[in-house]
């Protein structure tokens, strides 16, 4: 029975972030550290209960997953359509290699000084950092699940007289789907590390700030309790995503149907 609790994995999650935190507190309260630099767990979350109960930091995280949401969809559909394309041709399958070659290592953050002359500081900026911190792993994760599927499968496809757009609708991308979700996974941290470093940077947009503004102007104002805030909101939804949202389409999708890459 106790293995079987262990291989829960939010169970484990959970456990060990209850570790973390009797050990937080612990240190917190040896004496040891200064408590303007590590407070308490308590006061922290006694002052991420009214942050919630105001609203404040309901609305900073729900603009930073507004924007998110965004940016992953149009790298999703931006990656499904270069990896399509790649697949019809070998001269366009290595220039879409080539440009990835380029882009993949290269941080969003570099890219702000253009960014910024190019977009300004609003919307638009901080999701075109998004979508390149997204597109990238997304792509090339499905280019490989593309390139790993059986020829069979595109002639079944012909033979159903199925357009491009179908046969990847309804074949490349069901058949590729632990590529898929692995790019996804990859995509979705790099994007959420790059929105709220961009959110930090540009500040408020269109009179309201992400997660990233909240945590700049607690920064701003020496208050390390409401940073902490900031930060413990930024991983409890990383934990979410990851932990529930993806591990739960994994067992939906690619378990259920004995797929694995």
């Amino acid at each position: 029975m106790k293995n079987k609790f262990w291989e829960n994995r939010l169970f484990t999650r959970i456990a060990c972030l209850l570790g973390l935190a009797l050990i937080w507190q612990g240190i917190a309260n040896s004496g040891l550290v200064n408590r303007q630099l590590f407070p308490s767990l308590h006061i922290i979350l006694v002052s991420l209960s009214q942050a919630v109960a105001s609203g404040e930091i309901n609305q900073a995280a729900g603009l930073s997953m507004v924007l998110i949401a965004k940016g992953l969809g149009i790298g999703f559909a931006l990656a499904v359509l270069l990896a399509t394309l790649g697949m019809t041709s070998k001269i366009i399958d290595a220039l879409v290699d080539t440009v990835t070659a380029v882009a993949h290592p290269l941080p969003g953050i570099a890219l702000l000084p253009i960014i910024i002359l190019w977009m300004g500081t609003g919307t638009e900026a901080i999701l075109f950092i998004i979508v390149h911190s997204v597109l990238w792993p997304m792509l090339l994760n499905l280019m490989a699940g593309f390139k790993s599927i059986p020829k069979i499968y595109r002639e079944v496809g012909a033979n159903l007289e199925l357009n491009p757009v179908q046969t990847t609708a309804r074949l490349m991308i069901p058949a590729s789907l632990p590529y898929l979700l692995a790019g996804l996974k990859i995509g979705w941290a790099r994007a959420w590390r790059a929105l709220i470093s961009a959110e930090m940077i540009f500040g408020a947009v269109g009179g309201e700030g992400g997660l990233g503004w909240f945590i700049f102007k607690k920064r701003v104002f020496m208050d390390t309790v409401g940073i902490y805030e900031g930060i413990i909101v930024i991983v409890l939804i990383g934990i979410i995503v990851e932990d529930i949202v993806f591990h739960g389409i994994e067992q939906l999708t690619v378990k259920r149907w004995g797929m694995s890459v």
